[in-house]
């Protein structure tokens, strides 16, 4: 690959990572809001995972600035150390709100933005993935993975929330949060595996 061609996809991959941190930094205070007014704990767990969002995408803007492997297998520990956190608090809250019976309120907040931030990290995965495939970068290639799950978890809370808003399953929304333990355990392992 051209000098010239690898300048112009770092660019763009961190012209990609610099929009994740956007969406996700407006992200997490709509979550926040919406999270308390509704008392979700897929709502919670959601906002936490773009917390993590934007620590992976720093940790990439970070490694994108020097791509020596010591600092990719950096990267890499850290973003799935973050994952790791996020699988233990979702675990634990998702559990406790399951044994105690508690009952989220509806959110048309968070519908409405989950529905927005699943397709938006959907489109944002597929350009890192390509990107990251190009450069032959694992940690983009990587957190185009995370991204990409990170549409897939605001897809599965989109449908606990709905489910609840509709036909009053409570149980759907820490039943989305499961689904973010579960895909957060696989990302983590991917990453710590790296």
């Amino acid at each position: 690959m051209s000098e010239p061609e690898r300048g112009r996809l770092l660019r763009h991959g961190r012209r990609l990572e610099f929009a994740t941190l956007a969406w996700n930094g407006v992200g997490i205070a709509i979550l926040a809001v919406a999270a308390v007014a509704a008392r979700s704990v897929a709502l919670a767990g959601f906002g936490l995972d773009s917390v993590i969002e934007i620590g992976a995408s720093t940790v990439v803007l970070w490694e994108l600035a020097d791509v020596a492997e010591g600092r990719q297998r950096r990267a890499m520990r850290m973003v799935g150390t973050a994952f790791v956190a996020l699988v233990v608090y979702l675990f634990v809250q998702s559990t406790w709100v399951l044994v105690v019976g508690f009952r989220p309120h509806h959110s048309i907040l968070g519908i409405g933005w989950t529905a927005l931030t699943a397709v938006t990290m959907f489109v944002l995965a597929a350009g890192k993935s390509r990107t990251g495939a190009a450069l032959e970068n694992p940690v983009l290639r990587t957190e185009g993975r995370v991204t990409f799950i990170d549409g897939i978890l605001a897809t599965a809370v989109l449908v606990g929330l709905v489910m609840n808003a509709a036909a009053g399953w409570w149980w759907a929304d820490p039943g989305a949060g499961y689904v973010l333990v579960y895909y957060g355990s696989r990302e983590a392992r991917a990453a710590l595996g790296a």
